[in-house]
C-alpha cells in the first residue's frame, strides 16, 4: 500500500503534544492507582486528572499541627524522602537531593525541543550551501555541511536559545539567536587570525550568517505561533500549583488564565487555611492542602511547579525550605513577586550581601529616545500620506458622494498633559450622528463609559467598509505630522471620560495619544473600560521602540481580522 503525504511539521508538532498529553493523564491515572492502593480513601485519591478533588474535606489540612488528621501518613503516598513526616514544612527532616525521586520533563517538550534542533540544523546546512553557491564555489561536502549545522547549533546552545523558559519568549529568544550569530562571526574572525583555519572560509561564512540569522529567527517565529495555537487548545502547558495567601493566588491565578501563551495551567492551591479558601473555589482552582504540606500536595497532582506569591507571612524563609525540600526533583520553584504590568526589561536584581534586590527602572518620557520617536512619527507619516495620496482622494471622495456630507469629520479630544485637539478621522456617520447619541442611549453596545452599538443605524454605507478595515483613522496622520499624536500610543480620550479619570488613567496623558496601540490590538471596542484602562497604563509604563514595532505589525493583523471594529 502505497503512503499518504508526509504530513506538515506543524501537524506532526500537535500530534505529539496531544500524544504527550495522553501520557501524562494515564500516568495520573497510575497515581491514583497506586495512591488508593496504598490506603487513599476514595474521596481523597486523585482524579482523571492528577489532581485531588476539592470535595473531600476532610482530606485538606486545616493545620500544620503534628495532631493534624488530614493528609497525615496514611493519606499520602510516600514516594519522596521525607513526605511522610507530620507537622509544619520548617519541622521536616533533611534529605539528600540525590535520592529523591526526578521529575520527567514534559514529553511535548522533548518532542520542541527536537524539532528545533532540526529547523536550526537545517537552515544552517542550506545557509551555508546557497553561500557558497553565491560566492561561486562548489557545493561543500556532507562532513563541512554537518560540521557547520553542529557549530551553529553549538553557539545557539551556548547562548541559551535551547533553555525551555526561551522557548516561545519572543524577542529575548531572537535576540539571543542574534547573540549565537555575532558570537559565531567573532570567533570565525578570531580562528582565521590566529591561523588556526585558511582565511577563505571568513567570507562564506558570514554570508552563511547574515542569510541563515534572519532564517532562524523566522523559523522561531513560526514556532512560537503554533504552539501558543496549542496552548490556546490546553496543550503544551506546565502544571504549576499556587501557594500563598487566598487574595494573592486568586489574582495570579486569574492573571495566568488570562495569558494562556504563557503555558502555565494551575492545577490546584496551597494556603494557611484551606477551610476559608472560597475565592479559590470560586473560580474554579482546587485547594489540595494546607502550606506544610506542599511537597507531598506537589507529587500527588503530578505538577512541573510551584509558584509562591511573595506576599505571604514569612514568604522569605518558607521560601527557602521549600527550594531545600524540592531540590533533586526537577519541579521548578517559581516566585510572583506582586509586580503588575511591569515589563521585565523594566526590572533589575541587584544583589546584596544576603538576598536580592529587584529594582523597577522608571519609564522614559522624555530624552533622546522620546526625541527619537517624534522624529520617526512625523517622517513615517509623512512618507506614508504621500505614498497613500490616491487612496486618500479616492476614499474622500467617495465618502463625499455617498450622502453629499462634508469629508472630515473632527472631534474635540485629549492629549499629552491634558492638552486639547482636533481629531480627523474621515467621516463615517451622518451628519446628525451626534445629536442621536440621546436617543440610542437605552440600546448602547459599550463599555459603560464609551458609547458602541455593533449595528449603528447613523453609520453611512461607505462607513460600514472604513470602520471595517479602520481607514476612517488615515487622515489622523495629519494630527501626527502636527505632534498631536504618535504613530502608537493610548487612544486619544474624550473630555468627559478624562473628567472621570482616577489617578492610574491619569498617567496616560503623560505621553501623546495614538493612530493604534494595544487598544486598538487587542479587541477594540469588545473590551471592557477595566480592561481598557489596563491596556492603556501598561503601555505608559513600559514604552520602548521594539514594542511599538510589534503593536505596529499586530495592527495589520488587528485590521485584516477587522476584530472589534464597529
Amino acid at each position: 500500500m502505497a503512503e499518504g503525504p508526509a504530513r506538515p511539521a506543524g501537524d506532526r508538532l500537535r500530534r505529539g503534544a496531544e500524544v504527550a498529553h495522553a501520557a501524562e493523564l494515564a500516568r495520573a491515572a497510575e497515581a491514583a492507582a497506586e495512591a488508593a492502593a496504598q490506603g487513599l480513601l476514595a474521596d481523597g485519591a486523585l482524579g482523571s486528572d492528577g489532581v485531588r478533588p476539592i470535595h473531600a474535606p476532610r482530606t485538606v489540612p486545616r493545620t500544620l499541627s503534628s495532631g493534624s488528621p488530614a493528609l497525615g501518613g496514611s493519606d499520602v503516598p510516600r514516594r519522596r524522602a521525607g513526605d511522610g513526616a507530620h507537622g509544619p514544612l520548617v519541622d521536616l527532616p533533611m534529605y539528600d537531593p540525590l535520592s529523591a525521586r526526578r521529575r520527567r520533563p514534559p514529553e511535548w517538550l522533548s518532542t520542541y525541543t527536537g524539532f528545533v534542533l532540526l529547523l536550526d540544523a537545517l537552515v544552517a546546512a542550506g545557509s551555508l550551501v546557497a553561500a557558497l553557491r553565491w560566492s561561486g564555489e562548489p557545493a561543500p561536502a556532507a562532513a563541512a555541511t554537518a560540521v557547520a549545522a553542529v557549530l551553529w547549533l553549538a553557539a545557539l546552545w551556548a547562548a541559551g536559545t535551547y533553555r525551555e523558559r526561551r522557548f516561545g519568549g519572543g524577542p529575548e529568544e531572537y535576540r539571543r539567536v542574534v547573540l549565537a550569530a555575532v558570537s559565531l562571526a567573532a570567533a570565525t574572525a578570531v580562528a582565521v587570525t590566529l591561523e588556526l583555519v585558511v582565511p577563505t572560509v571568513l567570507a562564506p561564512v558570514t554570508t552563511a550568517l547574515v542569510l541563515g540569522t534572519p532564517l532562524t529567527v523566522l523559523v522561531r517565529r513560526l514556532m512560537r505561533a503554533r504552539m501558543h495555537a496549542l496552548r490556546r487548545r490546553g496543550l503544551m502547558t506546565k502544571r504549576v500549583v499556587l501557594v500563598g495567601r487566598e487574595a494573592a493566588l486568586v489574582d495570579i491565578a486569574t492573571r495566568l488564565r488570562k495569558d494562556v501563551s504563557a503555558g502555565w495551567s494551575v492545577v490546584g492551591a496551597c494556603v494557611p487555611d484551606p477551610s476559608g479558601a472560597g475565592g479559590l473555589s470560586r473560580i474554579g482552582v482546587p485547594v489540595l492542602g494546607g502550606l506544610g504540606f506542599v511537597p507531598a500536595v506537589l507529587d500527588q497532582a503530578r505538577a512541573d511547579a510551584v509558584m509562591v506569591a511573595s506576599a505571604s507571612d514569612g514568604a522569605a524563609d518558607y521560601l527557602r525550605q521549600l527550594a531545600w525540600r524540592l531540590e533533586g526533583t526537577n519541579i521548578e520553584v517559581l516566585l510572583a513577586p506582586g509586580l503588575v504590568e511591569v515589563a521585565v526589561d523594566r526590572l533589575e536584581v541587584r544583589p546584596t550581601i544576603s538576598f536580592p534586590v529587584v529594582q523597577i527602572i522608571e519609564p522614559s518620557y522624555r530624552g533622546l529616545r522620546r526625541l527619537a520617536k517624534t522624529v520617526v512619527d512625523r517622517l513615517v507619516a509623512m512618507l506614508v500620506l504621500l505614498l497613500a495620496s490616491p487612496v486618500l482622494i479616492g476614499l474622500a471622495v467617495w465618502v463625499r458622494r455617498d450622502d453629499g456630507g462634508p469629508v472630515l469629520y473632527r472631534q474635540r479630544r485629549v492629549g499629552r498633559h491634558g492638552r486639547p485637539f482636533d481629531v480627523l478621522k474621515f467621516r463615517s456617520m451622518h451628519v446628525d450622528a451626534d445629536d442621536r447619541v440621546a436617543d440610542l442611549a437605552a440600546v448602547d453596545e459599550g463599555n459603560g463609559v464609551l458609547f458602541k452599538m455593533r449595528t449603528d443605524p447613523r453609520v453611512t454605507r461607505a462607513g460600514r467598509v472604513l470602520r471595517r478595515y479602520s481607514l476612517d483613522e488615515l487622515p489622523q496622520l495629519v494630527n501626527v505630522l502636527r505632534g498631536d499624536m504618535s504613530l502608537v500610543g493610548p487612544r486619544p480620550a474624550l473630555a468627559r471620560e478624562v473628567e472621570t479619570y482616577g489617578p492610574d488613567m491619569q498617567r496616560r496623558l503623560l505621553v501623546r495619544p495614538g493612530v493604534t496601540g494595544l487598544w486598538q490590538v487587542s479587541g477594540r471596542s469588545d473590551l471592557s473600560w477595566a480592561e481598557t484602562v489596563e491596556l492603556d497604563v501598561r503601555y505608559v509604563d513600559n514604552w520602548s521602540f521594539g514594542r511599538d514595532l510589534g503593536i505596529l505589525a499586530r495592527t495589520l493583523r488587528a485590521v485584516l481580522a477587522g476584530s472589534g471594529a464597529y
